[in-house]
Parts: C-alpha cells; sequence; structure tokens
C-alpha cells in the first residue's frame, strides 16, 4: 500500500516555514493503518525489543498497535505533570523550542532492550532524549521506529549508533 497517499502536508504549523506532516488521514483509514503497523512491526521484529515505548502523544497511537501486533507490553514517555507516579525527565531542544519528557522511575527494567516508538522523526531532539530516559533506568536501546523521516534535518545523526527503522522518508 502506498501510504504517502495518506499524509497530509499542513504548510507554516506549528509556525512559518516548517510543513507539519499531517498522520490523521493514515489514522483514520483503518486498511492504511493496518498496513503500516504491520510494515513497522515486519521492519523492527529482528531488532528484538522486550518492550515498546512510545513517546508523547503521537508515538502512542502506533506504539500501542505495534505493541499488540508484536505481543509486547507498551511504556508511556510523557509530557511534565501527565504521569502520576515517581519519575525520572529529561529536558531538551526542538527545532522550534525547548521541551521536557517524563519516564515513571520504575518503567524500565534493568537490561530490557526497549524500542522507541513516535510519529516522526526531526531533528532527533525528543527521540535522542527519550533514549537518555531508557538508559538512565538501566535499560538498553534496541532502536527507533517511526513513520516518517525527515531526512534533510539529518535527527537520525543524534540517534547512532542505534538503529532507525521508518516507513516513510522525506
Amino acid at each position: 500500500m502506498q501510504l504517502e497517499r495518506f499524509i497530509r502536508d499542513i504548510p507554516d504549523f506549528p509556525k512559518e516555514g516548517i510543513v507539519f506532516k499531517d498522520i490523521t488521514p493514515l489514522l483514520a483509514d483503518a486498511d492504511a493503518l493496518r498496513a503500516s503497523v504491520e510494515q513497522m512491526a515486519e521492519q523492527v521484529k529482528d531488532l528484538n525489543p522486550d518492550v515498546l515505548l512510545g513517546i508523547e502523544s503521537r508515538g502512542f497511537l502506533f506504539g500501542a498497535a505495534l505493541a499488540v501486533n508484536m505481543g509486547l507490553g507498551l511504556l508511556i514517555a510523557r509530557k511534565p505533570g501527565k504521569l502520576p507516579y515517581e519519575k525520572d525527565s529529561v529536558s531538551y531542544d526542538l527545532e522550534y523550542g525547548s521541551a521536557t519528557l517524563e519516564l515513571h522511575v520504575d518503567a524500565v527494567k534493568k537490561g530490557q532492550r526497549v524500542l522507541i516508538i513516535d510519529d516522526l522523526l526531526a531533528t532527533g531532539g525528543t527521540a535522542a532524549a527519550t533514549a537518555k530516559l531508557v538508559e538512565k533506568q538501566g535499560g538498553q536501546v534496541a532502536g527507533f521506529a517511526f513513520v516518517i523521516e525527515l531526512g534533510f534535518l539529518e535527527g537520525r545523526n543524534k540517534l547512532t549508533p542505534h538503529p532507525v527503522k521508518y516507513l516513510l522518508k522525506y
């Protein structure tokens, strides 16, 4: 299935000069969503993850579907103030500001292989920050999986030496 047909460009969002890649048409189409999850599962199975970690918020959508498909659990990295239990946090820069992510202190078990999932790889800051949280808790980053990679931003360079998988590249 040509998943590109289900990605909509939104110019000047969230600020002027940025072309936002909107995945909501993909999510709205059952066949496209199923195909994207099945394709992603096929791409990442050789990474042998023990658990998946979805990044807020669109990473939750693909992370949950992929976790069910692969028979794995799902951890979640959230924005500050959203997790009810004790948490670790990390702050990082985005292409248009800065942000912080949090993860429950007992989310990752020592030595656990964690596959980090999100909808989009841009500059790599969010994914790299999530990897720091995994490693802080004693886990191993098995790799990263994205629906879309914006290759021209070279975000994968921040994720070295971990494998980076994607379905679509712009």
